[in-house]
């Protein structure tokens, strides 16, 4: 894998993640308590022995740049691994930002052709699953395609929202859709058992869906980019055209966990989703095949008269007299005496508050660090640092799917009310 180089696509605005992309990156984002989404595919890529990374990313990248620098650093003695952030720049050959995901490679590829490898793993910033790329690799290679792309067998109701590719018995793509409806999305059925899917489950997800993910050949790549400069997506775009010109496309099929984590509700599941007992559709547990992160070295959490069940606490939290219900609790986290959460996602602090901080704050009208005493939140995601009061009822009590009450530190997305990052929610509010 020394002569694979990947390619991580950080999304743009993520408008669809909005807040939490108020004031970060997309991979930014944090994820399961004490990870971010960019952990995922990194931590894919070592545990691949694939350890030459760059990062593209266009939008608020400085805390991305510094979860990085603080936790990858592949270079040893005798290394050449590199985990690097790649912003998007004005120069006078690329006056415009990013314009699409092969136009962001494009873009790069100045750099990209300077490093001597024969293949170049192209992945998304905004995914949850486990994969061993050098599988994937392994088999482009073997069967010599110009271009491999890795495919999710999907149900019909899924597949209207993804890239579909109609392939052979051995996996050589005959066809290519973007996000087909109707008799276009019927005609686009394979029978996906052939790739290893029981029959019951075969005959359930008979589509294959683009993940997004895509090993393509070194002279594969920049010709494509080259030729046909106008087009800056690779599933809308590039891959028909690959397609059409008659290049060796295969699929590879992964039927595992795997998760998009697009918008607001998907990725509130998803993080909920790891409490589920006995076992999680993911697991962060698994010492074979790790996600790594930053190490913070903060204190063991401290629960006090509290009680907890089906739920994640990170490290450095303090419980007072409280109940925890189908939650997830990040770092730093510190809920007070009397409050009930209930399918919550906290994200925690940056920082901690002292004893004496948190008395003078409330004795000055402030409102300190994490949750106040006898507040409900149910069905929502508080940001970093959020700052709720005391008797502060969240419950998306009149049911709203969307609204934007930015003056008051909320949003409401997918029916789920965020608190944004930095807010502070008075004493008594009702939300």
């Amino acid at each position: 894998m020394k002569r694979v180089l990947a390619i991580i696509l950080g999304g743009g605005k993520g408008s669809r993640l909005y807040p939490l992309t108020k004031m970060r990156a997309k991979p930014a984002v944090p994820l399961a308590g004490k990870y971010r989404l960019i952990d995922i595919p990194i931590s894919n890529c070592i545990n691949s022995d694939i350890s030459k990374m760059y990062v593209l990313t266009q939008f608020n990248s400085a805390s991305l740049n510094r979860h990085i620098a603080q936790t990858y650093n592949l270079s040893g003695p005798f290394g050449q691994g590199f985990v690097e952030v790649l912003a998007a720049q004005q120069t006078p050959e690329t006056p415009s930002w990013f314009e699409g995901t092969a136009d962001a490679v494009r873009k790069y590829q100045w750099l990209f052709q300077e490093w001597d490898v024969d293949e170049y793993l192209i992945l998304s910033g905004d995914q949850l699953y486990r994969m061993d790329y050098s599988l994937f690799v392994e088999q482009h290679r073997n069967t010599g395609a110009d271009l491999t792309v890795a495919a999710l067998p999907v149900d019909p109701a899924q597949a209207e929202a993804f890239g579909l590719m109609r392939t052979d018995e051995i996996g050589n793509i005959k066809e290519f859709r973007e996000k087909p409806t109707g008799d276009s999305l019927k005609a686009m059925a394979v029978d996906t058992s052939r790739f290893g899917l029981e029959a019951n489950e075969a005959k359930e997800k008979p589509y294959l869906a683009s993940m997004g993910i895509y090993v393509f050949s070194r002279s594969t790549l920049f010709d494509l980019l080259n030729k046909f400069p106008s087009y800056t997506d690779f599933g809308k775009e590039i891959i028909p055209e690959a397609l059409g010109r008659g290049d060796k496309l295969k699929s590879y099929v992964f039927n595992d966990y795997w998760e998009d984590i697009g918008t607001i509700g998907a990725f509130f599941e998803s993080n909920l989703a790891l409490t589920q007992q006995p076992t999680p559709p993911f697991s962060f547990y698994d010492e074979k095949f790790p996600i790594y992160t930053r190490p913070r070295y903060l204190p063991p959490s401290k629960i006090v008269d509290t009680q907890i069940t089906d739920s994640i606490v990170s490290e450095g939290s303090i419980l007072k007299s409280c109940s925890i219900h189908h939650c997830v609790l990040g770092v730093r986290s510190r809920i007070e005496s009397d409050v009930v959460l209930n399918e919550t996602l906290v994200m925690g602090s940056d920082f901690y508050e002292s004893y004496e901080e948190r008395i003078a704050l409330r004795n000055g009208g402030g409102i300190p660090l994490g949750v106040g005493q006898g507040t409900t939140v149910k069905r929502a995601i508080l940001d970093k640092n959020a700052r709720i009061g005391d008797n502060v009822t969240i419950v998306n009590k009149d049911n709203v799917e969307e609204a934007d009450r930015a003056d008051q530190g909320f949003y409401i997305r997918n029916g789920i009310v965020v608190i944004v990052k930095n807010a502070t929610i008075p004493d008594g509010t009702i939300i």
